[in-house]
């Protein structure tokens, strides 16, 4: 049994250590295109550590079987938002190819339908599979605002800071760890965020269509965020609300669903 255990493990390993890898190969194609400069390979290079890292933590913890289709789907996209987070950091230096730039935020947010997809059909959800989607999809919503901040102004960051600041919160005030119920408005707002903020960073629009794209996708995310902060108040004492959910609608912890 140790021995399997063993094996398993190693094979865990060496699907994030492939996906270290693979983010380093990207990161040199960036280099080799446009010319990454030191702040984008050094931000690329600390994000495909700390990934690599805090992953194989996490599945040698989950006790996984295999890593699973799913998980790999999502692995693809962290690369392709280490990719996108060397550009904005190089980008403080000089503005990234709007195409490439463009291009590799939105094959990492229309992968985002997919690697659900992907786990269901194949029966391979898991805790750490939505965790991880979870956090790929926050970091990305957080590079894309502090981006689109330096056309618009500091007040887009309200937007890829809200999740972090609600953990945060949370930690102070339990009742916010509590559950809430599915809902299909808050994956909307989530979506919301993602594809506002691409369209600020391509530039197609004009700059007052921008604000106007991005302030609308803020206040809709400050609704969501004060809805749900609400009825985990209305229910601090009780666990759930009177009406439960219906059963199809699985309960998942706040910190994993709130304003997304």
């Amino acid at each position: 049994m140790a021995l399997n255990h063993t094996y398993d493990a190693r094979l865990l390993q060496q699907e994030t250590t492939v996906g270290a890898g693979v983010q380093v190969l990207l990161l040199a194609l960036l280099g080799t295109a446009i010319g990454l400069g030191p702040a984008g390979w050094l931000t690329g290079l600390a994000f495909a550590l700390a990934t690599w890292a805090v992953l194989t933590r996490a599945v040698l913890r989950s006790r996984l079987r295999s890593f699973g289709p799913a998980n790999r789907v999502t692995l693809g996209r962290s690369i392709l938002v280490g990719g996108v987070t060397a550009l904005v950091a190089d980008s403080f230096e000089s503005s990234p190819p709007v195409t490439v730039f463009v291009g590799l935020t939105a094959v990492a947010l229309i992968l985002d339908g997919v690697d659900g997809k992907v786990a269901r059909r194949t029966g391979t959800s898991s805790a750490l599979g939505a965790r991880f989607d979870m956090e790929v999809d926050a970091f990305l919503i957080l590079v894309l605002s502090v981006y689109v901040s330096m056309s618009l102004g500091p007040w887009v960051l309200l937007i890829g800071g809200m999740r972090y600041a609600f953990v945060a919160a949370a930690r102070a005030l339990p009742w916010l760890n509590g559950e809430l119920p599915s809902s299909m408005a808050r994956k909307t707002v989530a979506a919301l965020q993602g594809i506002a903020l691409l369209v600020a960073a391509s530039g197609l629009l004009p700059a007052a269509a921008n604000v106007a794209v991005v302030a609308v996708a803020l206040a809709s995310l400050v609704w969501s965020f004060g809805r749900d902060v609400l009825w985990l108040w209305s229910v601090r004492d009780l666990g759930l609300d009177a009406e439960q959910p219906a059963a199809e609608e699985t309960l998942k912890p706040v910190a994993e669903l709130v304003g997304g």
